[in-house]
């Protein structure tokens, strides 16, 4: 059970409102530790302002923040020295080469692991010779990401970790998140990119407006029961008359538990359903009624839950389907 594990990272009832419905309103979460939790909105949904609150850098209006038990804000000092933070703006000191501004956060830290610095610099393929201010966007998040690991923490706290990055680097940064996974580490990653968190995360929480909206394990979509299906029919006589005994079938079919219509398309005459799996069988029975063409299941991703909450719905004989 997840509350019998260590809470690494503590969020409860988060408020800080800039006014205009900017900021985080009452956001609760937990991180535990050994997991990746996934933090997933666009830019300006509140993201950057929890995390900045994690780490101590604001104090809140109310609610507060923990990390390793500390109260974030009185024990700033203390959070980085245990935490690997990689913020979602990168600004380094100008006037320092890459190799300079390494050794210095090292200093900082107290903690010189040349394996380590090593290692992740031939990871991610960076020379970090040149000066700061001369560096590609792309090498400036790579010298950030080096600098966030390269002690070895074992809370991880990353705001848009991959943006600025080239493809090929952004999946080997997935693959080494998935690493320091199975190494224990806990972290929190913050993403507007579907495929980073449904790669890595256990569980994700989706924020809009400063608010949570959802939380769920990865699992779940991944692994959801309930399937979507598009069913194209040979005319729009045939379309209109699964629509409308679709109710009736429901009530016929005491099996189907759970059958809603979410997109109907009269110019293309085909209909986008969602069905439990144990109702398949039942579904595919009633279908014989109609002059069907095809009947193909659509993969359900994190992107498509995820764009239920950024989506207007319209209503159709009290079916929501998408226009």
């Amino acid at each position: 059970m997840k509350d019998q594990k260590v809470k690494v990272i503590e969020v409860e009832n988060l408020t800080q409102d800039y006014g205009h419905g900017r900021g985080v309103f009452d956001v609760s979460f937990n991180v535990y530790e050994g997991e990746v939790f996934g933090f997933l909105g666009p830019n300006g949904a509140g993201k950057s302002t929890t995390i900045r609150h994690i780490m101590g850098f604001s104090k809140a209006q109310s609610g507060q923040t923990r990390v390793n038990g500390f109260e974030s804000f009185k024990n700033y000092y203390k959070l980085l020295d245990q935490v690997g933070y990689l913020p979602g703006e990168i600004a380094l000191p100008e006037g320092l080469t890459g190799w300079e501004f390494l050794h210095m956060m090292a200093d900082l830290r107290k903690v010189h692991n040349k394996e380590r610095l090593e290692l992740l610099l031939k990871l991610f393929k960076l020379n970090p010779a040149g000066e700061t201010k001369k560096m590609s966007l792309g090498d400036k998040r790579k010298l950030a990401i080096v600098a966030a690991f390269m002690h070895d923490p074992k809370v991880l706290i990353l705001d848009e970790p991959t943006s600025g990055l080239d493809p090929v680097m952004q999946q080997v940064f997935i693959d080494f998140i998935k690493e320091e996974k199975k190494r224990g580490k806990t972290i929190l990653l913050s993403s507007h990119m579907f495929n980073e968190v449904e790669s890595t995360c256990d569980r994700i929480a989706i924020i809009k407006d400063g608010k949570i909206v959802s939380m769920f394990d990865t699992h779940d979509i991944t692994h959801n029961q309930n399937k979507n299906f598009i069913i194209n029919f040979k005319n729009k006589k045939n379309l209109l008359e699964f629509v409308k005994d679709l109710p009736k079938a429901r009530k016929n079919l005491s099996n189907i538990k759970r059958i809603s219509v979410k997109e109907i398309n009269e110019d293309k005459l085909f209909v986008i359903i969602a069905v439990n799996d144990k109702d398949i069988n039942q579904l595919v029975e009633s279908l014989s009624n109609y002059n069907i063409t095809s009947f193909v299941q659509l993969k359900f991703t994190l992107e498509d839950y995820f764009m239920q909450f950024y989506r207007e719905n319209k209503k159709f004989g009290g079916l929501s389907w998408k226009k």
